[in-house]
């Protein structure tokens, strides 16, 4: 058998194609209308008001705490991050100078333990959750926004893995004050690179389009445009080059967004794969020791399929031997990766450690087969039963 991928390509000869077709009439190529017509289409796919293009999920994150900071909107510097994450939901928050508190993660779907979670919010008070849906497992996000509510936290939600799945009929990405998404090469949509950040907060979303680049106000509507010149005594001419936000230059191109715009419209086909594929894992794999769980969930589009058992190195060793595309979780325990290691030194909490120790996840993608699924649970159960 021909080594089965962890991710696959979305972009097809055909999106190939129309893209040649389309670079031929000679487009503006960075950022442009296009951009504004993709954000308007996902925006209206997500059920969102307003969405911002930028060049990664990881950008995403960091726009989302970058806004919340200049403005003003953090009764502190205390962000709580869960300890399965990926480095760019922690990172940001070190980098911006605000402080991370790392919770502990549950094992029914890897997010944040919520009796951890309330546990450090009573205690800490912090002014902002960085939720994160792990590879498109869906939370109890009625508790989530309950306990953000009760003790005035702001929720963010990181998305990047999650696009499409849905809790009572809502979209992951629906419930925070912003969320984030990621077009990365192998997610649910690409872009070749890219991401999103969406919101329904009009002031938010005029922060993250003038941080987007370089925190000047050439991108935000007229009306906008005219208040923080009269307020800051700025003529037409001068606006040009006047920043007023500390900025980054996280654009995407108008190049990418055209890809994407195809990439929406096959979006919901490829979810339904994804949820078929991974309700077959859920009924070959025979692990009695973790399963991940699916009660809560109306719509499973999963980024990938995940397992937890003490075997892990035995049967990855078997499913990379036969051509199997394997990684472990995520970024397993955020508390012991080096660059928060050096900084705050060495944190592990229980759930974590276990998952990081025993967990791995393999390939769901809307290419792989029935046969290749197959091929993979007979590896896993196996390996689980010491075979």
């Amino acid at each position: 058998m021909d080594k089965i991928s962890l991710v696959k390509d979305t972009i097809d000869n055909n999106d190939i194609d129309n893209l040649i077709d389309w670079l031929k009439t000679y487009p503006r190529l960075t950022k442009g209308p296009v951009t504004l017509e993709l954000e308007k289409k996902y925006s209206n796919w997500l059920g969102r008001k307003y969405s911002v293009f930028v060049n990664s999920g990881s950008s995403a994150n960091l726009l989302m705490l970058s806004a919340l900071q200049q403005g003003d909107y953090l009764k502190n510097n205390k962000v709580v991050v869960p300890s399965v994450a990926w480095a760019t939901d922690l990172a940001p928050v070190m980098q911006l100078g605000l402080k991370p508190i790392l919770c502990d993660s549950n094992k029914r779907d890897l997010s944040a333990d919520l009796v951890h979670l309330e546990k450090i919010f009573k205690e800490e008070s912090p002014s902002t959750l960085m939720f994160v849906s792990v590879l498109g497992l869906v939370p109890e996000m009625d508790k989530v926004v309950e306990l953000c509510e009760k003790y005035d936290v702001i929720l963010l939600e990181d998305t990047c893995e999650s696009m499409g799945c849905k809790y009572k009929q809502v979209k992951l990405g629906t419930f925070g004050k912003m969320s984030s998404f990621s077009t990365f090469f192998g997610h649910h949509i690409s872009t070749i690179e890219g991401g999103f950040v969406s919101t329904d907060d009009k002031d938010l979303y005029d922060i993250l389009v003038s941080i987007r680049a370089h925190g000047w106000d050439r991108d935000l509507d007229v009306e906008k445009q005219i208040e923080l010149q009269q307020d800051w005594d700025v003529s037409t001419f001068n606006a040009l080059y006047t920043f007023y936000y500390q900025g980054f230059n996280v654009r995407a191109t108008d190049l990418q967004a055209y890809i994407g715009l195809s990439q929406i419209d096959k979006l919901e086909g490829w979810g339904v794969r994804r949820e078929y594929n991974y309700l077959t894992y859920q009924e070959l794999v025979k692990n009695d020791y973790w399963k991940p769980s699916t009660e809560l969930s109306d719509f499973n589009s999963n980024f990938a399929y995940p397992v937890i058992h003490p075997n892990r190195d035995r049967i990855v060793h078997e499913l990379e031997r036969n051509g199997v595309e394997v990684r472990p979780m995520i970024c397993g325990s955020m508390g012991t990766q080096p660059f928060y290691v050096k900084e705050y030194g060495r944190l592990e909490l229980p759930n974590v450690t276990e998952i990081d120790r025993y967990g791995f996840y393999v390939p769901n993608n809307p290419h792989i087969t029935d046969g290749e699924i197959v091929f993979i649970t007979q590896i896993i159960n196996k390996g689980i039963n010491n075979e």
